[in-house]
């Protein structure tokens, strides 16, 4: 089974054509495809450049609660499919779907693979060559690890511990491919965490950003490392390891990692909607950890889902102070009733310097410092350290909301309608406004499926009633909602389908449905 993108099969089907017209001794004398022969570092660190998927998985907004039915954009067939959380059937090279991140994320795993073979026989004799050789082991082991990290909690259920045993997960693949259409078999939830885990670890103790040259926020360095550990940590549900390598990246200056919308800086930034994004997503911006270059068309305000304007204007306005939230702001109007954060610079790739065609892209924040606070804030609730998570949520309050407010206990159980101090209490009403926090913090940015798939059980865990805190997602039909349709919470849904060739060809099981 090809996991990874068609192109390939020209290559093998060069193959064939190869083998009828030469012989078998002369043919084998030849690379027998068009990969790079990775013969010295070099080329090894170049090939990775490749390893991060630039299939952009903000589709999965369209699937959550921060949209609705927007009118006046345009709304492709898989749009609509993906709203209505149906199968995608269109052709597998469309962006912003399910299929396209499928193989874009296993041909970036691909390319790590080779790597990680050519560097077992590539030689490194001098101090400098075997740190550099460390290093891009380093890379490739993190860049498979997260493809496969994205895969695991786009396509199976998320990781529970009692079940993660049987549930199915995705192919952890682990050697290129050498033979045409190879068969692979879906490893457990459990069997894929495993393996990120080993190969997360191993990278973030060989990581060495210093031979990233003016390239480091594009590559997996030290502080994006520790990042993914911190959300894998998080999405497993190991609280203590969570904190742990948040603590790694924060310190005790978790401040520094926070971006400042009370600055100067985004202030003046905020009046232009090309200045305001380019600050956003800058690699000088110390919140940024890791930018991945994305091939998308989510940031374009004229297609797709989006927020409506009374949603977006009710989560802004839900907080528990009278300062105005700094992050509703500014905001693209989108379609005829809806809003888009200002969040991503539009930029352009030609196919040829004087070609008017081409593929619209952004610079998508892989990790940033503020989800690592929001992580380590969750986990200090679920470890009972209510002090800890109220000063990291102080931290981002005092640089999200106008005038800088403080934020105690009191303020919480005034904005909750809760009287009276209770320890059981704290815990649900910090849990409540870490997600609350999280959900403006990320909107649009293609991280509220996966607080969807995961928050069910940890609400259970705290003990919140459904009716305070719900996972359930409901989409209009049409404009004056008179026809809705439901995701509910234990929804089979939410795991996506597999690409259909994936299993018609390469004979994985399908989720259930």
């Amino acid at each position: 089974m090809k996991l990874y993108s068609n192109k390939y099969i020209s290559h093998f089907t060069l193959l064939i054509i190869l083998l009828t017209s030469v012989s078998c001794d002369d043919y084998l004398d030849e690379i027998p495809d068009n990969r790079v022969a990775l013969d010295n570092l070099d080329k090894a660190s170049q090939l990775l450049t490749n390893a991060y998927p630039v299939a952009s998985y903000a589709f999965t907004d369209w699937m959550t609660d921060d949209v609705n039915f927007t009118r006046g954009t345009s709304l492709r067939t898989e749009y609509e499919q993906i709203y209505s959380w149906e199968e995608v059937t269109v052709d597998p090279n469309n962006q912003d779907t399910p299929v396209f991140y499928w193989y874009n994320a296993y041909e970036s795993v691909a390319h790590a693979n080779e790597v990680l073979v050519a560097l077992e026989t590539l030689p490194a004799k001098t101090e400098d060559e075997l740190a550099r050789k460390s290093a891009v082991e380093s890379e490739a082991l993190l860049t498979r690890a997260y493809a496969h990290f994205m895969l695991v909690n786009l396509f199976a259920k998320h990781y529970d511990a009692e079940s993660a045993k049987s549930d199915m997960g995705i192919p952890y693949v682990e050697e290129p491919e050498t033979v045409f259409l190879k068969t692979y078999t879906r490893n457990s939830v459990e069997e894929v965490y495993d393996k990120i885990e080993r190969d997360m670890l191993k990278g973030i103790e060989q990581v060495n950003e210093s031979l990233f040259e003016n390239s480091g926020k594009y590559h997996f360095n030290r502080n994006a490392a520790l990042a993914f550990a911190s959300r894998f940590y998080l999405f497993k549900g190991d609280y203590v390891k969570c904190e742990e390598y948040s603590n790694k990246l924060l310190g005790s200056s978790a401040t520094s990692f926070v971006r400042d919308f009370n600055s100067e800086e985004y202030r003046n930034a905020s009046s232009s909607i090309d200045d305001y994004p380019r600050l956003y997503s800058s690699p000088d911006e110390k919140a940024n950890l890791l930018l991945i270059r994305k091939i998308s068309n989510f940031h374009r305000t004229f297609e797709s889902y989006g927020p409506t304007e009374e949603l977006y204007g009710d989560l802004f306005n839900n907080r528990p102070f009278t300062n105005t939230d700094q992050r509703e702001n500014p905001a693209f109007v989108k379609g005829d009733n809806a809003l888009f954060p200002v969040r991503y610079e539009s930029l352009f790739e030609r196919s040829s310097i004087n070609s008017s065609f081409g593929l619209p892209y952004h610079i998508a924040i892989g990790f940033r410092g503020e989800e690592v606070l929001l992580n380590r804030a969750e986990s200090y609730v679920l470890q009972g350290k209510f002090s800890l998570a109220l000063a990291d949520l102080q931290t981002l309050v005092k640089k999200r909301y106008l005038g800088r407010p403080d934020l105690d206990m009191e303020t919480l159980r005034s904005f909750y309608g809760v009287p009276t101090s209770d320890s059981s209490l704290d815990r649900i009403l910090l849990f409540l406004y870490v997600q609350l926090e999280r959900r403006k913090e990320f909107i649009m940015q293609g991280i509220r499926w996966f607080e969807l798939k995961r928050l069910t059980k940890v609400r259970d865990l705290i003990g919140i009633n459904p009716q305070f805190f719900s996972t359930t997602v409901t989409h209009d039909l049409n404009i004056d909602g008179s026809a809705t349709i439901t995701l509910e919470e234990d929804d089979l849904r939410k795991v996506i389908l597999l690409p259909a060739s994936a299993v018609d060809v390469g004979g994985l099981k399908q989720n259930e449905r």
